[in-house]
């Protein structure tokens, strides 16, 4: 078994990078910047591990948590990764599942508001490479 895990990263207001990172806790610490948590929004076996004192210390904005209707009940502050889970264990993520969260999450993300930083708001991000469709004529 290997003992490193393949995760998502995401960063605020940077594209999400899929990393191999050591499956030990100082390692996954380090790319949250402090202690984690680990929450479970999705249906799929993967979890969200984010800094757990985020909010608190004042982490900048990034992603947020969507309902199943795609309205925000909460927003993630500072790095988080998103990892498969297997029982109590964290494991790679599968190449589906790298897609689907880095399709979501490289199309959403939580702007800080200029000159209000405790102020947020969410934006819909077009995929580089991709234009707006055209106009159509009335």
């Amino acid at each position: 078994m290997s003992d490193k895990i393949k995760v998502l990263v995401v960063e605020p207001e940077k594209p999400c990078q899929v990393q191999e990172v050591p499956d030990k806790l100082k390692a996954l610490q380090t790319v949250v910047g402090g202690n984690i948590e680990a929450v479970f929004p999705f249906d799929d076996s993967v979890a969200v591990v984010c800094n757990r004192d985020g909010k608190n210390n004042g982490l900048p904005f990034n992603r947020p948590l969507l309902d199943d209707s795609g309205q925000p009940y909460d927003i993630l502050c500072g790095t988080f990764f998103i990892t498969g889970v297997r029982g109590e264990n964290f494991v790679s993520l599968t190449d589906d599942q790298i897609r689907r969260y880095k399709e979501l999450y490289d199309n959403v993300m939580v702007i800080p508001v200029k000159g209000n930083p405790d102020t947020g708001r969410i934006t819909r991000v077009r995929p580089l490479g991709k234009k707006k469709p055209p106009k159509q004529e009335r």
